[in-house]
């Protein structure tokens, strides 16, 4: 049944009641067209009640605790953005959940239109800041059974990098103090941002006033800190992977869906990729009435790491260094040495549809952060590879950082390291279209490219064998961080226990060896790293940037080279000529589209695109 509530110029709100269905009412705010793209666009608003004692239902924490209709269901609702084409013999019948970092919205390119996808969004996470262009949802908060508020503490960390005697701690913002000057409210500072062992510092010294913090003499940069205060009324954040689940039910089942699809594809880059791991892990791609969600699961940039979302006093918008991670981290189950438990993301009793899933990693996931991507392919004590599932494919972007940076690439400071400017984007384009042919026309993608223990390409942090540069601290002393507690686990499934490290062996110029290796890589002009320390002037030169890397580019001649020290051999020593440069780089494309990573007419803008960097690189003045 469709009510027209409101009818205004510009502005039509239609709401859409549903019967048996997780998705209750449909609100329609907007639809405008999207240029002349042939697409319209429409925004809205889904209402959302689930039982929280259905089977699917039950593993969101504390849904048991939240408030209930007259019905004994759980009431939310999520923000909605749909692009389709407006001619519906346009669509080719999939659709791309579009999963939104912390509330922003994706747009539609030439890929979308000229293959007729469909594209959704739904609000998933509660923390994200209630503005006008952020997509978000709104959950209950859990209470007592007695109806009495929930307390804990929570905590949130922080890095400056510069001298500052006040911060503002955005974690917070949705947990703020019940009693600032309590017993509960501490200030820990640590000289190693991996692991939690700190120094507390004296209450004296500092103050807590909502979300910033104070502190007497001011935060030294490199340092990380820890702030924790009592709250109450925790949101039940679970939810939206429900809500992600009933959305893309909707899309595809229901007689009031707004762009009826056959196929639905979930991309999610960062943070979104590890919530997929978990919407996976949790069982949420069976829908309450026992159907596939989702088709495919491209999961980007996640590395090993699942978001830490469906808990009590979760902060999903956080950037998490080292605080990603939890067993299992495989999707095949293997036991855990440390916990004694056997499952796998994807083979675990609550998984019952299994998604087509690519996995796409820069060497950030595998260095940094805690994402300790190469256990996403080993044993838990990263002793041995296993094998991927059959629906499973695992892409390592070779020699990138965790989002290319722009180029020409910038320092973060004047005594840091160039930023690393290699670009994964046109290969998850292509890898886009061969997960929607796997799912449509049984096409197999490109194999699995990524490095491993069993040739070598995959070793041990102490192992890896970058040579000695002038001014670039050894990376063999990076570590992996603690493992997060799983929450479903009593015992946290071994929460706190050491990460096994193991990174992309390189070659003599400290280039990775295994992966999908962009000219950038294979036909260098640098060394380009997916780590990198922090310079000395923004503190803790010991410590290496989350999730960043560098870009070293070799000297121009032999004399630059050798006057600097550097062991590389220089441009000159490498190539003849520009000219015999490009036709290299030509022919490294040209695989690569062969292989199905990058699609024909990627070949003349990343041509022009080499051009360009040579032509910088040459022209550089040397260090």
């Amino acid at each position: 049944m469709i009510a027209i509530r409101l009818l205004i110029p510009s502005l039509c709100l239609a709401v859409f009641s549903l019967a048996n269905a997780e998705v209750v009412r449909v609100e329609i705010t907007q639809r405008s067209d999207v240029a002349a793209t042939g697409y319209e666009q429409i925004v809205g608003r889904l209402h959302f009640e689930i039982d929280p004692a259905h089977p699917r239902n039950r593993i969101i924490a504390d849904a048991d605790l939240a408030p209930t209709n007259a019905a004994g269901r759980v009431v939310f609702s999520s923000d909605l953005r749909i692009l389709k084409p407006k001619d519906a013999r346009r669509s080719n019948g999939a659709v791309w959940v579009e999963i939104p970092n912390r509330g922003g919205k994706s747009g539609v390119n030439n890929f979308i239109t000229k293959h007729g996808f469909t594209v959704m969004q739904v609000g998933w996470e509660f923390d994200v800041p209630n503005q006008k262009d952020k997509m978000r949802i709104k959950v209950p908060a859990a209470r007592q059974k007695d109806g009495t508020p929930i307390r804990g503490v929570v905590s949130a960390a922080f890095t400056p990098d510069k001298r500052m005697e006040q911060v503002t701690v955005s974690d917070l913002a949705d947990y703020p103090p019940v009693d600032a000057a309590g017993p509960d409210s501490r200030l820990i500072v640590r000289a190693v941002s991996a692991f939690p062992a700190g120094k507390e510092l004296p209450r004296s010294q500092w103050r807590l006033e909502g979300q910033r913090v104070t502190l007497e003499g001011g935060f030294e940069p490199g340092k990380t800190y820890e702030i924790s205060c009592l709250a109450e009324n925790p949101p039940v954040a679970g939810l939206g992977l429900a809500a992600i689940r009933d959305a893309v039910a909707w899309l595809k089942h229901d007689a009031g869906s707004l762009a009826p699809v056959r196929h639905a594809y979930a991309f999610g880059s960062s943070q979104c990729g590890r919530l997929l791991r978990e919407f996976v892990y949790l069982g949420f791609n069976t829908d309450e009435q026992g159907r596939q969600a989702l088709d495919g699961v491209m999961a980007h940039v996640a590395g090993a790491g699942r978001l830490d979302i469906n808990r009590r006093w979760s902060a999903p918008r956080k950037v998490a260094a080292y605080e990603t991670a939890s067993y299992p981290f495989a999707d095949a189950a293997q036991k855990d040495p440390v916990s004694g438990i056997k499952e796998g993301v994807q083979e675990n009793p609550r998984v019952t549809h299994r998604p087509k899933t690519f996995y796409m990693n820069t060497a950030a996931e595998y260095w940094g952060a805690g994402r300790v991507a190469g256990l996403s392919h080993t044993t838990p004590d990263g002793k041995r590879d296993v094998p991927l599932p059959d629906n499973v494919r695992s892409y390592f972007f070779a020699g990138t950082q965790h989002g290319a940076a722009t180029f020409p690439p910038t320092a973060p400071a004047k005594d840091g390291q160039l930023a690393n400017p290699v670009s994964s984007s046109p290969v998850v384009t292509a890898l886009r279209l061969a997960m929607h042919r796997w799912v449509t026309e049984g096409t197999l993608p490109p194999p699995s490219a990524y490095p491993r223990l069993s040739d070598g390409t995959l070793v041990p942090v102490a192992k890896v064998r970058f040579p000695a540069l002038p001014g670039i601290t050894s990376p063999r002393t990076a570590t992996g961080g603690p493992r997060l507690r799983n929450p479903i686990w009593p015992n946290g499934a071994g929460a706190g226990a050491k990460l096994p490290l193991l990174v992309p062996q390189v070659d003599a110029d400290g280039n990775d060896l295994a992966g999908i290796r962009m000219p950038d890589v294979s036909v260098p002009l640098g060394t380009c790293t997916g780590w990198v320390f922090r310079p000395a002037s923004m503190g803790a030169p010991h410590e290496m940037m989350p999730l960043r890397g560098s870009w070293i580019p070799f000297a121009a001649t032999r004399e630059q080279r050798e006057q600097a020290g550097d062991p590389r051999p220089s441009l000159g020593e490498r190539y003849a000529s520009k000219e015999a440069w490009l036709a290299r780089v030509t022919d490294a494309l040209q695989r690569l589209i062969k292989q199905g990573c990058l699609q024909a007419e990627d070949l003349a803008p990343l041509q022009k695109q080499a051009a360009a960097r040579w032509d910088w690189v040459t022209k550089r003045k040397p260090l």
